[in-house]
């Protein structure tokens, strides 16, 4: 049965990336009414940053190492989440050039030793389908300014390869999303528009 496992990491409760995540739930759900749904806000429900003992615990779990048992069944219950998940989504706003804290939280937990994978392998988190909502307040497009400080989704991809979930990994970006608020970005609207609508779009047909 197909399952769809969906985090959202922003702090704005209308932000883009929650409101392009939402529609692709939506989209998802209504594509597939006997599939499974959990949804997990990484902002509004913050995951504690690991501890050694939790640390020690993910590298060798053969032992506990002294992490309590409230930090043992969080961790296992976020992995069970995506152990489960046939189709990831991730709602990921751009946070002072990288992914908030909050989904670093998340990714701690399942990015270890056991997930791991090399270079044309698969892994226990392998063969799901993975769409990442990146939202950016400008652009980091070739050509621009801001070319090559893109460490949202260069960081992403990396780390979802490692763990074996790069195999179908879409993302799907919303760029200039502060247009709208900067004075001196009022020019870029036209822009901003069209990248959302070309997100919405997109998650539309990747939720079929």
């Amino acid at each position: 049965m197909s399952h769809l496992l969906h985090i959202d990491s922003s702090v704005g409760a209308e932000s883009v990336s929650r409101q392009l995540s939402a529609y692709f739930a939506e989209e998802w759900r209504n594509n597939h009414p006997g599939g499974g749904y959990v949804y997990r806000d990484v902002s509004a429900q913050p995951i504690p940053h690991i501890t050694h003992p939790v640390h020690q615990a993910l590298v060798y779990p053969d032992s506990d190492h002294g992490q309590s048992a409230q930090e043992q069944e969080l961790t296992a219950a976020i992995t069970n989440e995506l152990l489960e998940a046939s189709v990831l989504v991730l709602g990921v706003p751009m946070h002072n050039l990288s992914v908030p804290s909050t989904l670093k939280s998340w990714l701690d937990r399942v990015v270890h030793p056991a997930h791991m994978v090399r270079p044309g392998k698969t892994g226990p988190l392998s063969g799901k389908k993975v769409v990442a909502i990146l939202s950016r307040g400008g652009s980091y497009a070739p050509g621009t300014p801001r070319e090559g400080h893109d460490f949202q989704q260069s960081y992403l991809k990396a780390i979802m390869e490692a763990i074996g979930l790069g195999e179908d990994l879409t993302f799907v970006t919303a760029e200039f999303t502060m247009a709208s608020a900067a004075p001196q970005m009022a020019h870029l609207k036209p822009l901003a528009e069209a990248s959302l609508a070309n997100a919405y779009d997109t998650l539309g047909k990747l939720a079929q």
